[in-house]
């Protein structure tokens, strides 16, 4: 059983790629924050804890649209160097919105049939089996019920992912819900249960195991939506985004249960979160970590520098990622 993984990094302090960047944000709508693109400059502790953490993974696919960190070893036999033009067509480029990126994941290269896609701030902090992300070749996940709410832009995204799983699924018979490693999660199965739709799916914001095929059957049935999402350079109110191709595989039963509690989100605000998410990183409390960018942080640069030193910490040895 190969499974690869997929990572989408941008180098967000890049002088030519900002003047790209605004120079098609004056003719596009959508989100163009710098939170959604800047560095914190750990990326090779990403790459230290898979060597770490998670050494049968077949291959890693860094997904680019050119930019490569300059301690990064392009020679490395399990990274795959992947930019934007190898998998999108060209009339959709170039695109600053990851949504529309994720959309044609499928596309890349000799991708494995079984894959996982990361975010960049999410870190594994402990040793994880392949049977963590995949079991008897089915993406593991778990289908926990969850009701939509309107807090902010992604809200309208997750309500168009919805819309297109309640036009080809009903929702499944209780019993089938139900499962033990779900623990007290089967409340709200049972809860939201009564709504003759499926009001929505609890999402972790973890690392997600895909398969390729996924991606094809959604293409073939709702490409149109599809397009209009590749097309949006920045993200905007008419995407859907990559919890479609989880959604429907967790909306036909195409996957293996897991209980749920495996990953720490941790949003990044105060020098109370860093030094909680400091703690997270040296004690090695849960296999996965998220480290989440918000608006309104303290102050990055302190944040930045003490999360790093942390990671340091557990992961001093350089990997064969590194030059």
């Amino acid at each position: 059983m190969l499974i690869d993984f997929v990572i989408l990094w941008v180098d967000g302090n890049d002088e030519e790629w900002l003047l790209k960047k605004e120079k098609y944000k004056e003719n596009c709508s959508g989100d163009s924050r710098s939170v959604r693109f800047r560095d914190w400059d750990n990326l090779q502790y990403w790459f230290r804890s898979i060597e770490k953490y998670t050494p049968w993974v077949n291959k890693i696919h860094f997904v680019t649209e050119g930019h490569i960190p300059k301690w990064l070893n392009t020679n490395c036999a399990k990274l795959n160097i992947v930019k934007h033009e190898d998998f999108i067509e060209e009339n959709f480029l170039p695109l600053f919105n990851s949504r529309a990126i994720e959309s044609h994941l499928h596309k890349i290269p000799n991708l494995s049939e079984q894959f996982v896609y990361f975010n960049d701030d999410m870190f594994i902090t402990n040793s994880i089996e392949p049977t963590f992300f995949f079991k008897n070749n089915l993406p593991c996940d778990s289908r926990i019920s969850n009701p939509i709410q309107a807090s902010n832009d992604l809200s309208i995204t997750i309500m168009r992912n919805m819309k297109v799983i309640n036009k080809y699924f009903k929702k499944p018979k209780l019993q089938e819900l139900f499962k033990y490693k779900y623990k007290l999660h089967n409340i709200r199965n049972f809860i939201l249960h009564i709504w003759p739709s499926i009001l929505g799916y609890y999402d972790p914001h973890q690392p997600t195991s895909f398969l390729k095929e996924t991606f094809y059957k959604v293409w073939e049935k709702e490409r149109d939506i599809l397009i209009t999402t590749s097309e949006s350079r920045f993200k905007n109110d008419t995407n859907v985004n990559q919890y479609l191709f989880r959604y429907w595989q967790l909306a036909s039963g195409n996957f293996y249960p897991r209980k749920v509690d495996t990953m720490k989100m941790m949003p990044i605000k105060t020098k109370e979160d860093v030094m909680l998410a400091c703690e997270y990183i040296l004690n090695k409390k849960y296999q996965l970590l998220c480290i989440n960018d918000t608006d309104n942080i303290y102050d990055f640069d302190d944040a930045t520098k003490q999360i790093n030193d942390a990671f340091e910490k557990m992961l001093p040895k350089k990997s064969k990622f590194e030059l």
